[in-house]
């Protein structure tokens, strides 16, 4: 069972620190774990059960209920989801592997967020105990690493992650800025290069 822990928990990327409270801690549901050995095993699922975790996703995504229902239809579907976490409308989370995403206590993932535990092969996600992820986020992780939201972080709207979080960092880019004065307006009839022709510096 240690074994499996260390599989499971030891991430590749850097900023060790945001792994530090979740790495020796239990997995919220064991049953749930997936050990670095078996992560291959997991992609050649029965076509019924890929059908019917796409059904669960697509209803998670929108009915009501985002601290009852919508966790609930996620830990239906494999995913890891502690207590109190609230899941907003349109989070798109892990559709193909759920069991590779665990969501600690007090979570809250805000409506559109995207993620995706992924890319040429399985990783994972662990988003920590009272983390709060705004409203259109973006959480990717490629094959054999896991990614780490440590515990009490905060990540801005709009904010891509793709490696660990400290725990109790505030995550994100600056706030949108105004770029270039526009001379001809993007409508239909304008095609990309004239726009971007037409756009002037600001004034300092």
């Amino acid at each position: 069972m240690q074994s499996q822990k260390q599989d499971v928990r030891e991430p590749d990327n850097t900023q060790g620190s945001a792994a530090t409270t979740v790495r020796n801690a239990q997995p919220i549901s064991a049953g749930h774990s997936v050990p670095a050995g078996r992560r291959n095993a997991v992609q050649h699922k029965p076509f019924i059960r890929r059908a019917l975790n796409r059904i669960l996703h697509l209803l998670c995504r929108f009915l009501p209920g985002a601290t009852t229902l919508r966790p609930f239809l996620h830990r239906v579907r494999g995913m890891q989801i502690g207590k109190n976490v609230w899941i907003g409308e349109d989070a798109y989370l892990e559709n193909e592997f759920p069991e590779q995403v665990e969501i600690h206590d007090g979570a809250v993932v805000g409506l559109r967020t995207i993620v995706i535990a992924h890319t040429r092969g399985t990783g994972r996600i662990i988003i920590g105990k009272d983390v709060y992820i705004g409203a259109g986020a973006v959480i990717v992780t490629v094959a054999n690493r896991t990614l780490v939201i440590g515990e009490g972080s905060v990540i801005m709207a709009s904010s891509l992650v793709t490696g660990n979080v400290a725990p109790f960092t505030l995550y994100g880019s600056d706030a949108s800025k105004p770029l270039a004065r526009i001379t001809k307006p993007f409508v239909a009839s304008t095609n990309y290069e004239d726009f971007m022709m037409s756009l002037r510096p600001l004034p300092r």
